[in-house]
């Protein structure tokens, strides 16, 4: 029986992926490396010391492990700086509905200074569990964070449904064994082929798990 539904947080719930991405792109371009916001969001959801990794070697360059804190902290410092991440329409209330009738968690690659911020601001007493990327060695496309969240949760794996909206996600929780939902709100919705159920686009989530309630 479906007791819980596990959310990633950027580009499910918050409109935060182009501010991300322009961070990223900014903070490469001050290393000499550049590139789009389309290259941020093919990595979506692995965490930073993964997507920074990714972003380097992608123009065959390697980062030195004592550079890793001074680039990762000059990323937050821009993305916090940027102001334009919002709650999409109809989340907050969605999410208030759905807590009545199920355990909520949160699973996302972002570190947890900015996710502890964003939640309190945004979705307050919302998650019951919240594994974030600097709480995990291997972030998504690896089922470890997914699993660590069941594992927290203290229930079987077909007891939740996880809602992701990135190629590295869905990966992430199939591999975990679990039930996921496709939601293209970035890429399109062929990238994200290997889930269980693929929305048409974001508009139609909030509907989506609002009908769950009465089945």
């Amino acid at each position: 029986m479906l007791s819980s539904l596990i959310f990633d947080m950027d580009g499910v719930l918050l409109d935060s992926m182009p501010s991300h991405a322009d961070a990223w792109v900014q903070v490469c371009d001050e290393w000499g490396i550049h590139i789009t916001r389309d290259d941020v969001y093919e990595i979506e959801g692995a965490n930073h010391f993964q997507g920074l990794q990714w972003l380097f070697n992608r123009v065959d360059r390697e980062i030195k492990a004592e550079h890793y804190d001074m680039i990762l902290k000059r990323k937050v410092e821009i993305f916090s700086g940027l102001g334009d991440v919002k709650p999409f329409d109809g989340m907050d209330d969605c999410l208030k509905e759905l807590k009545g009738s199920f355990r909520l968690a949160l699973v996302t690659g972002s570190e947890r200074v900015t996710v502890n911020r964003l939640l309190n601001e945004f979705f307050p007493n919302i998650f019951e569990v919240v594994v974030c990327g600097d709480d995990i060695l291997k972030g998504k496309p690896s089922p470890e964070p997914y699993i660590k969240a069941v594992d927290m949760l203290g229930i079987e794996k077909d007891e939740c449904m996880v809602i992701e909206n990135a190629p590295m996600g869905v990966e992430s929780a199939k591999r975990a064994g679990l039930y996921c939902i496709g939601v293209p709100t970035y890429v399109s919705a062929e990238k994200l082929s290997d889930a269980d159920v693929v929305l048409q686009d974001h508009l139609s989530l909030p509907g989506y798990l609002l009908e769950m309630i009465s089945c």
